[in-house]
């Protein structure tokens, strides 16, 4: 095995491995699921003779060790250790209960005979490539294994005993100068019985399947890789030479044709109808012709397959136990699961994951009946780092863990109907977030749903309401940013967006207003940045006065600058309300303390006048945040609920977008929340929100909303199907594009559901 990664197997033959993903196929609507099926069809056609592959499946339970060790989440020496344990307990057990601890991984292993090692590489990695474009065309993503990932998963095939993980370096492996199967090998291998063998102190036993039925469905496969239990599958195929596949295929049909005038002679001479055959032989007449024209007409090619099974036990129990599902699975397909009696060192050769087969069993088959045995089911989404738990794959069972930092634009939406589980999936997001990472937490709770939750973390809970005197300043800047002109345009586009808001009226501000306003800021902060301390702070009151004094610096006329001070005054007189009237509640310097990991905004009691400006004045305490924790490089994560409320009006919308915009280059991860659908997407300015978004979560819609996110979405009735029906805490996941159905059933019995799941109580909310 070379560093590269390929290997040389026998004297001539060298191999190269890729491992790829799954796709989402189940899910499909038929007419995309036929499409996919004549892309991995193209695929097949696309090896060259020269090239053998084999397609290699391998299902295994993980180690208990290596499990707890994946779910450990690290202590912080905090009050919250308690629960972090609890949660890493729970993320195991729920790995352990979901395919009772089996993963399942695909490889697909190339091989070719050549003169040197240097030919192999070159011919590997032209075939290699070809292979990647046509997995992506398919939308799954491949990876070239080193010569260190094969190693280590040869490691694992041979030793399914052991609790360790590979436990060389290649690095160790050179320096030793032994062969790399040394290092690989279990403590023994025994092929003493006719049918079975032992790889250390695993039971074997390498079947072939024979393909006996005319057609296959497509659910072959995918039952068979559907067992939870340590099995391999291994398809290994040789494409012909379309000169010499005819020449099988005529040859197989002179031999029916030659056993049919047989029939026939014999007919006659025993005195019978000789156009009365017999059914086989008419059969397999017509199959051998329909064969020929389609290697002559169409793109098909014959494919000489081989098919192998094998399972893994830990005594003869269990094998006959393991033996039984499969055979359920090839009686199903109307296949033979045959013995491969005292060849069984050559089969598991064949059946590992190496690229030789040297067992002579096979089948011809034409691409499109290879293709049909296609083995997609759903895409999974398993990530290691920080990771978060966002339920269970319907399709699969397999547990989703997803990282939204590793995506393009990790900023998220979530769309749920009353009921649906929306809050709940968002307070899942933001528990883990706090136990597992060291990202600041903001919400925007315009309905009081989380601050049980903030409070219950040690978290600051800020009630905005004109009853409180928890003061938010608009017109705050970040001290740490004074020299940081970027941050005062930031500011600036915020205030402008915030007298939008109050005085654009039906057509919004003109561009020679917001001049007025951007001009006015700049003074006001100019002052400050020369004796910046806190209790200098400008409020909205300080831009009402520079308003109402407002002289122009440059007029072409005395008309225009008349004209430029009478607009100042009209702003300052919509700001009049909110400075010297009955909403006020925003002229104040800040009393809230705003340094806490996580915060929760509770703007459920501003009421209707106040409570839009009251999101966006949040939204722009968050810019204040992310500004500051870009310089620590820390990670900020904002949640908005009733995001729709934002998208109303086209100046918080187009601040909003904005945000999406922007905030990733500053380690900020938006997220709105919302039930009305409707609302959401009768926005002007939704696409810039969805153009930006690579994290969905979908639960249960109503039939309304369901056609808008058909379209949107591009997804197929299966998939809509899902939140149709979806109870509460299931519906689809979208992530970089990947669709997911998933279901949520986090249970009850922890202290971490206790925390997502308090209510928030009306004597809470007199406190």
């Amino acid at each position: 095995m070379f560093r590269n990664g390929v290997c040389r197997v026998t004297k001539d033959y060298y191999t190269k491995m890729v491992c790829y993903t799954d796709i989402n196929y189940a899910s499909l609507d038929d007419s995309e699921q036929d499409r996919l099926l004549s892309n991995y069809s193209t695929l097949l056609n696309s090896f060259d003779p020269g090239i053998h592959a084999q397609f290699f499946f391998f299902n295994r339970k993980v180690p208990d060790g290596r499990v707890r060790d994946r779910f450990e989440i690290t202590p912080q020496n905090d009050e919250f250790d308690d629960i972090r344990v609890e949660m890493s307990g729970m993320l195991h057990d729920l790995f352990s209960n979901a395919n009772d601890g089996v993963i399942k991984e695909r490889y697909i292993i190339l091989g070719t005979k050549a003169e040197s090692l240097s030919q192999a590489t070159d011919i590997l990695n032209d075939a290699v490539d070809g292979l990647k474009d046509n997995l992506a065309e398919l939308g799954s993503e491949v990876w070239v294994l080193d010569g260190q990932d094969r190693l280590e998963l040869l490691f694992e095939y041979f030793n399914q005993d052991s609790e360790e993980e590979f436990p060389y370096s290649y690095d160790q492996i050179a320096q030793f100068r032994n062969s790399t199967k040394d290092y690989i090998a279990p403590d023994y291998f025994e092929f003493r019985n006719p049918r079975r063998y032992r790889m250390g102190n695993i039971l074997c036993e390498t079947k072939y399947v024979d393909i006996t039925c005319s057609s296959l469905k497509d659910d072959f496969v995918r039952d068979l890789l559907a067992i939870n239990d340590n099995i391999s599958f291994s398809l290994h195929i040789n494409n012909y030479d379309s000169a010499e596949a005819l020449k099988i295929i005529k040859t197989a049909l002179t031999n029916v044709q030659t056993s049919k005038i047989d029939v026939q002679k014999k007919a006659v001479r025993d005195g019978y109808d000789m156009d009365i055959l017999p059914s086989d032989v008419v059969t397999f007449e017509k199959d051998f012709m329909k064969l020929r024209d389609k290697l002559d007409s169409s793109d098909q090619k014959l494919v000489r397959t081989t098919m192998l099974i094998t399972v893994f036990a830990k005594n003869k129990r269990h094998m006959i136990s393991l033996e039984k599902k499969i055979g359920r699975c090839i009686k199903k397909a109307n296949c033979q699961l045959r013995d491969l009696l005292y060849v069984q060192e050559a089969a598991m050769n064949a059946a590992a994951p190496i690229g030789l087969n040297e067992i002579t069993r096979y089948r011809n088959l034409i691409t499109d009946n290879v293709a049909i045995m296609e083995p997609f089911n759903t895409m999974e989404l398993w990530q290691d780092g920080q990771a978060l738990y966002y339920g269970k794959n319907i399709l699969s069972g397999y547990m989703i863990l997803a990282d939204r930092k590793n995506l393009r634009t990790p900023n998220g939406l979530f769309f749920g109907s009353p009921g649906s589980g929306k809050s709940f999936a968002a307070k899942r997001e933001i528990l883990q977030t706090f136990l597992m990472t060291l990202d600041d937490i903001i919400i925007c709770d315009p309905e009081g749903e989380y601050y049980p939750l903030v409070s219950a973390l040690g978290g600051a809970v800020i009630r905005l309401s004109t009853a409180s005197t928890d003061y938010l300043n608009p017109m705050e800047i970040q001290l740490s940013h004074k020299n940081d002109r970027e941050a005062l345009k930031l500011k600036a586009d915020f205030i402008i967006t915030f007298c939008d808001h109050i005085a654009g009226g039906k057509y919004g501000l003109g561009n020679d207003e917001k001049g007025i306003i951007d001009k006015c800021l700049e003074n006001i902060y100019d002052r400050f940045f020369e004796d910046p301390v806190p209790e200098k702070m400008p409020i909205l009151e300080d831009l009402y006065n520079a308003l109402i004094n407002y002289e122009p610096e440059t007029a072409v006329t005395e008309e225009l600058a008349i004209d430029a001070k009478k607009k100042a005054v009209r702003i300052a007189n919509s700001l009049v309300l909110y400075v010297h009237g009955s909403q006020n509640y925003f002229n104040h310097r800040s009393t809230v303390d705003v340094a806490n990991r996580i915060i929760c905004f509770d703007i459920r009691d501003l009421g209707d006048q106040l409570k839009e400006l009251g999101m966006l004045i949040v939204q722009d305490a968050v810019w204040n945040r992310v500004s500051s924790n870009r310089e620590k490089g820390r990670a900020t994560r904002y949640y908005c609920d009733e995001f729709h409320l934002l998208l109303k009006e086209k100046q918080t919308a187009r601040y909003s977008v904005e945000i999406w915009k922007r905030f990733r280059k500053w380690g900020g991860i938006p997220t709105g929340l919302t039930q009305n659908v409707k609302d959401f997407f009768q926005s002007d300015e939704v696409e810039g929100i969805l153009s930006n978004t690579d994290f969905i979560c979908l639960l249960h819609q109503s039939t309304k909303d369901q056609e808008m996110l058909y379209e949107k979405f591009n997804l197929s009735q299966r998939q809509i199907d899902v939140v149709t029906n979806a109870s509460f805490g299931c519906g689809l996941l979208i992530y970089d594009g990947i669709v997911i159905p998933f279901e949520d059933r986090y249970p009850t019995d922890t202290k971490t559901y206790e925390l997502m799941n308090t209510k928030p109580k009306e004597e809470d909310k007199d406190e």
